[in-house]
């Protein structure tokens, strides 16, 4: 790093350093994010962002570097020479704690310090001990350290105590902040001002009102260019274990005392807890596991799963998981949660749906159909609700109606980037939404059985062609039950099974 003193000015009081500076991730989503608050004026006014990789790069050619990303987020008269400015590189091995040396030189006298770590998991632990032996861990008066860690945390329950473990040798669980995108978004956190502020919901959000609750996480593409990662993760560790049961104890868990870290993520451990453990009968009938075959989509000819680059040829990876699950607490004793994630699926598209329980009466010749309450947490970012209602004319034929709501039509608040939103917490110290360790651990006692079944070189695996919404095997999964799923659109307002 080029000394301050000669070319710049001292290094500011408030540090956000980011580890894996050169990587793909902080151009993409952190250097944008953070020059978005600093535009808005979010950041402190006295703030460095420092990048350390090991390219060789000069605070110069990094910017450069950074350009492209910050020149699309740019306008007219934005403050872009001022937020480069605030941009400094340090060409290190982050595991060596010699070579972080220069970071220590200007942060023993106090302020805050971020630490990202945008890197393989494999230095998580190498570099909050380089951290430790420098002192840039400390807690002492006018001197913060945080330290933000990008999943996966572990790749099962006993890699996930090892981190845990490794990391709070040197820094305590209120200095870590464990950051998952998905509880960055701001539907998501709708989710319990959606319930408990209002009380036309909280009374039916039980299990004597509902029937069943699905929530899918969908992803139009497939592996793309990151096959030899998704090898070794598959979709019960990039998806089902993190991202879907978060936003499962979001929509499961009992209101919390107040509005807080501890408050809010202790009722999401407490709901974890109810989860039914799956034992081998429901890892047989519950779980559904799928790998994409090659297709034609939208007339283009799609590659299967083994055919992407990194990809083993026999590979037993899955891409798509389906389960059945159950929460054991007063509240949802008996409701089945239907959760699913898959790549090269009909869209891109996250929601949650509650369908309630059918009204029967003797005046209806047919069944009405049952309400829903579909909560969108993208794209078209929104709230639908469905409800039956009379259809013109003689007779009392029951027709399906929705309202709906789109946070597109608040267009005096833009919605923030869910990296916004958490680095912006994460600066103030403000852990809500982001994930505790025994949470953490309890998510992957959850999915332990199903990584186990994994091992099996037997397992069941079933192919789903490109471009459809995964094996047929996911639609019996519901309709042992009765139930089905909800395929949506792009568009929120679209009806069920439409022409994609």
């Amino acid at each position: 790093m080029q000394n301050p003193s000669q070319t710049e000015q001292r290094i500011p009081k408030n540090r956000i350093v980011i580890f894996g500076a050169s990587g793909d991730l902080t151009k993409r989503k952190l250097i944008p994010a953070l020059y978005r608050l600093f535009s808005r004026g979010m950041l402190p006014k006295d703030f460095a962002i420092i990048g350390v990789g090991r390219t060789a790069f000069t605070n110069d050619a990094f910017r450069e570097h950074l350009r492209e990303a910050l020149d699309k987020e740019m306008q007219a008269g934005d403050p872009a020479v001022g937020f480069c400015a605030c941009i400094r590189y340090l060409s290190a091995d982050p595991s060596k704690s010699e070579e972080l040396a220069p970071l220590a030189e200007d942060m023993g006298s106090g302020g805050t310090s971020l630490f990202y770590l945008a890197t393989p998991p494999a230095l998580y632990a190498p570099i909050a001990n380089s951290l430790a032996e420098l002192g840039l861990n400390r807690q002492d008066e006018g001197l913060v350290s945080r330290l933000v860690v990008e999943k996966p945390f572990g790749e099962d329950l006993a890699s996930s105590q090892l981190l845990n473990e490794q990391l709070h040798r040197h820094f305590k669980e209120e200095q870590i902040f464990r950051i998952d995108h998905y509880l960055g978004k701001e539907t998501v956190q709708n989710l319990l001002v959606l319930r408990f502020a209002n009380t036309i919901f909280e009374p039916l959000w039980n299990r004597n009102m509902v029937d069943y609750v699905e929530i899918t996480a969908a992803e139009s593409l497939g592996v793309e260019k990151r096959g030899s990662f998704y090898e070794k993760t598959g979709a019960v560790r990039d998806m089902l274990q993190n991202h879907l049961l978060q936003v499962l104890a979001m929509v499961a868990m009992e209101p919390p005392a107040c509005i807080s870290a501890d408050a809010l993520r202790g009722e999401a451990v407490k709901v974890m807890r109810f989860f039914r453990p799956l034992n081998e009968q429901d890892l047989d009938d519950n779980l559904v596991l799928g790998q994409y075959l090659r297709s034609r989509v939208q007339g283009e000819e799609v590659a299967a799963y083994r055919e992407e680059m990194g990809v083993a040829a026999d590979s037993r990876t899955e891409t798509y998981v389906a389960l059945k699950m159950f929460i054991d607490s007063w509240r949802w004793e008996g409701v089945p949660f239907y959760l699913r994630t898959g790549k090269r699926l009909p869209t891109r598209v996250t929601e949650v749906v509650l369908h309630f329980r059918k009204t029967r009466h003797p005046s209806f010749h047919e069944d009405p159909p049952a309400n829903c309450l579909i909560i969108r947490i993208q794209p078209d970012e929104g709230i639908l609700v469905s409800f039956g209602l009379k259809r013109p004319g003689s007779g009392f034929q029951v027709e399906d109606v929705a309202m709906d709501f789109h946070y597109s039509d608040l267009s005096d608040k833009p919605m923030p980037d869910a990296y916004e939103r958490l680095l912006l917490d994460a600066l103030k110290g403000d852990g809500t939404l982001f994930a505790r360790s025994d949470e953490v651990e309890v998510c992957w006692s959850f999915v332990q059985p199903i990584l186990e079944r994994l091992k099996d070189p037997g397992h069941s695996l079933y192919g789903y062609a490109a471009g459809t919404w995964g094996p047929q095997e996911a639609d019996q999964l519901l309709a042992t039950a009765g139930h089905v799923w909800r395929f949506p659109c792009k568009n929120l307002t679209h009806a069920q099974h439409c022409a994609l």
